[in-house]
């Protein structure tokens, strides 16, 4: 029987290849000349001699040897072969390696990137790495319960992001779904925490949605006296209500004055990839105070990309803060109007105070459906432009 001092202080001659100190059961050490000490079992099956390496020492001490000779006894017992038994829990261990949530994520993202546009697939993965990964990535996929799922989804949510963990929901349920098509594990245990994570309630864009306060709002942004194109910016929201980034970031080779028309290429909305390459543009009808109003900017800027061009740099955009910080200047603040609120302020209340406009033409002018022009929209925006005065 071999003892700890005698395996730590094993040797072999240099003139011998190896020498095996024997344990009991079939358990022995095999010493080699350079130091090297590996423990082996063996064995007879199917009336053949065998054995099993059971790791080196002494990062395999004698105990872990003796245990790992004793399970092999017990597989050989029950029929199997101790080496096909070690070589199926390999194997097992290497597919579920190759099977964690991140490794299966990332592939998922390979997959469908290419039909995202790249804003989503950069944050998409990136949601991943922060909030994921370090908690459940190294996890085999089939491994992964729901209880598990949630203790990670929460800590976004103790953080109060609980947008941050609804869409981490989301994004894991893509995963599992994945996971399920390509046979890396059978079931979705995001599907079963629905209704498990606290409600995220939307805060909407603030906007002013009575009749006499948006005539208010548009006599303080006549009354403007900060840069004439921040006014024309002002005016311009209020009467396209589009997105604020397309506004801000309008060039000249979208306006035509003469038509009376601004096209805003498919590419520059907010819309899935497809659709950005392949879809139509987006159209909008100039009403004639929208033609007097980019026609009395165009010798400021109209020899540059931008209609509205950055203050500090004409090559790139007006800033993002510009128009709401122009409002915060004509006292309307974050929590009563901002840019985005212009939109709303058209949907609301063109619903509600001018008849005969089709719901789905306010929802395409908007840029929600399908894009083209409104009928009759200069005869409709003329109405709007003077509500409320």
């Amino acid at each position: 029987m071999l003892t700890d001092p005698a395996c730590k202080n094993a040797t072999c001659p240099q003139d011998k290849p190896r020498i095996r100190l024997a344990d009991a059961g079939g358990l022995y050490l095999e010493v080699t000349p350079n130091g090297s000490k590996r423990w082996f079992a063996k064995y007879r099956f199917d009336g053949k001699e065998k054995r099993l390496a059971l790791g080196s020492y002494p990062s395999v001490s004698l105990k872990a040897a003796r245990d790992g000779r004793d399970q092999a006894r017990k597989a050989r017992e029950s029929g199997s072969d101790p080496v096909q038994v070690r070589q199926a829990e390999k194997l097992s261990k290497a597919v579920a390696g190759a099977n964690t949530y991140e490794v299966v994520a990332r592939e998922f993202h390979g997959v469908k990137s290419a039909g995202w546009s790249s804003g989503h697939a950069a944050k998409w993965l990136r949601m991943n790495e922060l909030y994921l990964f370090p908690h459940i990535g190294s996890l085999p996929l089939g491994n992964i319960k729901a209880p598990s799922l949630l203790a990670t989804l929460r800590k976004a949510e103790a953080k109060g992001i609980l947008s941050t963990a609804q869409d981490l929901h989301q994004m894991a349920g893509q995963v599992f779904r994945y996971g399920i098509q390509t046979g890396y594990c059978e079931h979705n245990p995001a599907s079963d925490l629905k209704g498990a994570l606290k409600p995220h309630i939307a805060k909407h864009f603030s906007a002013v949605l009575d009749p006499v306060q948006a005539g208010g709002l548009l006599r303080a942004i006549d009354g403007y006296t900060g840069q004439p194109t921040t006014l024309a910016a002002l005016q311009l929201s209020a009467l396209f209500f589009q997105r604020p980034g397309n506004i801000r970031s309008m060039e000249w080779t979208w306006v035509d004055l003469e038509g009376a028309m601004l096209t805003i290429p498919p590419s520059q909305m907010k819309r899935k990839l497809h659709e950005k390459v392949n879809g139509k543009p987006h159209l909008v009808p100039l009403s004639t105070q929208a033609v007097r109003i980019l026609s009395s900017i165009k010798p400021l800027t109209g020899n540059g990309r931008y209609v509205f061009p950055g203050a500090r740099d004409h090559t790139k955009p007006m800033s993002d803060g510009t128009i709401n910080a122009a409002l915060r200047r004509l006292d309307f603040g974050n929590d009563e109007h901002v840019a985005h609120g212009f939109r709303a302020m058209a949907r609301t209340m063109i619903a509600e105070r001018i008849p005969g406009i089709p719901a789905d033409m306010v929802e395409a002018q908007l840029g929600h459906g399908k894009s083209g022009p409104w009928a009759a929209p200069t005869t409709g925006l003329s109405i709007w432009s003077n509500a409320g005065k």
